[in-house]
Formats: structure tokens, C-alpha cells, sequence
């Protein structure tokens, strides 16, 4: 279902001539990724969460994975050449990114941090994911979506 109303993700694409479309599913009651996926009619394969972690070194790092799959933070860590990674605490995430949990876009976050998105999303000619708020995911080719925030592909899924 089109959303009647517009993220600010929406916007950003719009403003940097980026095509995307985008979907609402806030009538359902759909809160898990997998339950995201199904009220979109979607292969939860092509839908993905946005995670953002710390570093040993301080440094913040945000990874996207299929909404099925969790995040290997060895592997992870060792994709942006850290010694270890952890998950942000949720209430770490509005003031560091602007965005809450459930709701978390690699676009349009107060600063840009180092992303890697699952290399499976390269199978895909679009992905999905978050709008910027609940209820809402936005389609964007990775090709496209690289224009707006730079990322690299590696294996980061357990």
C-alpha cells in the first residue's frame, strides 16, 4: 500500500533524484522484520534491518542485513577492520542517529557512518527497508541507494 504521507527518507531520495518506491504497512500489526516482509507481500531475503554498532575503537558502524538473518559481529567487526563490535543500546539510538528503534534508515541519519550492507543484497535488483518510520520501508536499488550513502558489500551474516 502507498503511504499518504512522506519520511523524510522520501524526501532526501526525491532531492537527490534517487527512484525508489515506497510502502505502508502501519495498518497491520506487523512489528519483527519477517512480519514486516509478509505484510509486504516480500521475500524476506530482500528485506532489510538497519543495525548500528560501537567499536572497541569508539567508532560507530551501521550494517544492514535480511530481516531472517543476524548480525555475525565477528565478522562484522572484521569488515570494517575493527577488533570487535557491539550493538548500540536502543535508547543510544534517537540522539545518535535521530532515528528510534523499528525505524531506522541508512538514510538520513545525523552523521554518515561506515556502512556495509549483507553481500546477498547484491542478488537483488532492489531491496527494501526502513522509511525512517515505523510502519513505513522505501524499494531502492543498492546501486542507487550507494549514491546517497556509500557502503560496501561483505559477508556479515551468522
Amino acid at each position: 500500500m502507498k503511504p499518504s504521507e512522506k519520511t523524510n527518507v522520501m524526501r532526501l531520495l526525491e532531492q537527490n533524484k534517487i527512484p525508489y518506491k515506497s510502502y505502508s504497512y502501519s495498518q497491520t500489526s506487523a512489528v519483527s522484520g519477517s512480519e514486516v516482509a509478509a505484510a509486504l507481500g516480500e521475500d524476506p531475503d530482500r528485506v532489510f534491518k538497519t543495525l548500528v554498532t560501537r567499536a572497541a575503537s569508539g567508532s560507530y558502524y551501521v550494517f544492514m542485513v535480511p530481516v531472517e538473518s543476524e548480525l555475525d559481529l565477528k565478522k562484522a567487526a572484521k569488515a570494517v577492520g575493527e577488533k570487535s563490535i557491539e550493538m548500540i543500546k536502543s535508547k543510544e539510538l534517537l540522539p545518535l542517529t535521530g532515528y528510534i528503534h523499528g525505524g531506522c534508515s541508512p538514510i538520513g541519519m545525523k552523521k554518515l557512518f561506515r556502512t556495509t550492507l549483507d553481500e546477498t543484497a547484491s542478488l537483488f535488483d532492489t531491496v527494501f527497508f526502513s522509511a525512517g518510520k515505523i510502519g513505513y520501508q522505501v524499494e531502492v536499488a543498492p546501486d542507487d541507494l550507494k549514491k546517497l550513502v556509500p557502503f560496501e558489500y561483505a559477508d556479515i551474516t551468522v
